[in-house]
């Protein structure tokens, strides 16, 4: 802990700075990361395999409570076309459309920021750099000889600190948006097939009951 603290003391004002930067670009990875390890992380596949199983048992409550006990996106889609069976085979597809237009969005949330904040941790450790590099050129011109290699040597401390920070936060970023954007690709495409899934299922379940009063 001393030496990180001597490390961000030696980088001056715009290490700190991008230690915000830093803070949020981990509490961005890691809250990504919880939500596509837990609360978006439902078997597609399986989860449909359960509906379907309750629906052809005609137990559709049943299957209205399995989706109400997870927040996952699946199980909202699933779920709006559920409630909706009563009301029709247009009212199911409507219900999951528009369900499906919200859920997105989720998938998506701030993983795009990785690379904004990418951007602006190397531009601030550029500016660390640039001034650590002008404080450099002071010393040697303004100082007295003997404090000059002490001072010179304090600055160039500043500006690499500066550009090894900016250079390693922004790294963290990329990694990070390439491993979050597939995720969130891979739970787009699963929850698009679940829903065009759900709803022949449903269709189908609507038409049955159709039939059955007919």
């Amino acid at each position: 802990m001393q030496h990180l603290a001597e490390f961000f003391e030696q980088g001056g004002f715009f290490m700190y700075v991008n230690l915000v930067c830093s803070t949020i670009t981990i509490a961005i990875i890691v809250e990504r990361t919880i939500f596509f390890l837990g609360k978006g992380s439902v078997n597609a596949k399986a989860f449909l395999e359960q509906i379907r199983k309750l629906v052809a048992a005609n137990n559709v409550d049943r299957a209205i409570k399995l989706c109400s006990a997870t927040e996952a996106p699946v199980a909202r889609v699933a779920k709006a076309g559920l409630t909706r069976l009563p009301k029709g085979e247009a009212a199911v597809t409507t219900a999951i459309e528009e369900t499906l237009v919200d859920v997105t969005p989720e998938l998506k949330k701030r993983i795009g920021s990785l690379w904004s904040l990418a951007n602006i941790a190397t531009l601030i450790g550029l500016l660390g750099t640039i001034t650590g590099l002008i404080g450099a050129f002071a010393a040697v011109a303004k100082a007295a000889a003997a404090d000059r290699s002490t001072i010179l040597s304090a600055k160039i401390s500043e500006a690499m600190n500066n550009t090894w920070l900016g250079l390693a936060i922004a790294v963290t970023c990329m990694i990070g948006h390439v491993f979050l954007n597939a995720a969130s690709k891979k739970q787009q495409h699963e929850l698009e097939a679940f829903s065009m899934k759900l709803e022949n299922l449903l269709a189908e379940t609507t038409s049955h009951a159709t039939q059955a009063r007919g």
